[in-house]
């Protein structure tokens, strides 16, 4: 299946952790499609390399992941069982603390409301990624919510992978924890209140 894949990564300016995610991916290489570019905004950057890739499949990762071997292998497994699945893995933080617990949130977000973010490494295929119309790019935030949610309403399930995928503490540490954490959940309420409400009252 990796033959099959374009691993789509926005670049911001000034990014200092790409060159440690590309040799994440170095052991394959060789054998996926990388795209990395940087097109003003993240959901711009991401559409541009999703209509300019040649795989049938999508992988968007933030430039700030670390992938590991288990990643790779999980996410193969799973598009070769799902292939028609929105998939993305388990969120964790690199480093300790309080972030902990904010992995846990939102590991447990995505299982209950079918809400998983951006930097889970959501996978697609291209198709059903160009049918919905991509990520928006006229939002300040929430462009990958708003493409799961689209995603969603054409009937793609979603795809939970059990690996877990690191991300930078970073913004946590430069901006303050409970600061961006309030933020976050505020963003969270905002966009997600009433779709939450309708999906946890549809499992009930």
């Amino acid at each position: 299946m990796l033959e099959k894949l374009s691993i789509i990564i926005p670049v911001h300016e000034n990014e200092k952790h790409l060159k440690i995610l590309l040799s994440d991916l170095a052991p394959i290489k060789d054998v996926v499609e990388i795209i990395t570019l940087s097109e003003g905004s993240r959901a711009k950057s991401m559409n541009v390399g999703a209509m300019s890739s040649t795989r049938p499949f999508l992988w968007f990762l933030h430039a700030d992941s670390r992938v590991t071997e288990d990643n790779i292998k999980a996410l193969e497994k799973s598009l070769r069982e799902k292939p028609d699945a929105l998939h993305y893995f388990d969120l964790a933080f690199d480093g300790v603390g309080a972030t902990i617990i904010n992995a846990w949130g939102a590991n447990m977000r995505s299982r209950l409301f079918g809400t998983p973010y951006g930097d889970q490494g959501l996978c697609i295929a291209k198709k059903y990624f160009r049918s919905v119309g991509r990520y928006p790019e006229n939002v300040p935030y929430g462009e990958d919510l708003m493409l799961v949610w689209h995603l969603r309403q054409a009937g793609v399930k979603l795809n939970r992978i059990p690996s877990k995928l690191l991300t930078s503490a970073r913004k946590y540490k430069a901006q303050g924890w409970l600061k961006l954490t309030l933020l976050y959940q505020k963003r969270w309420i905002f966009m997600s209140a009433p779709e939450a409400w309708k999906l946890l009252r549809a499992k009930s």
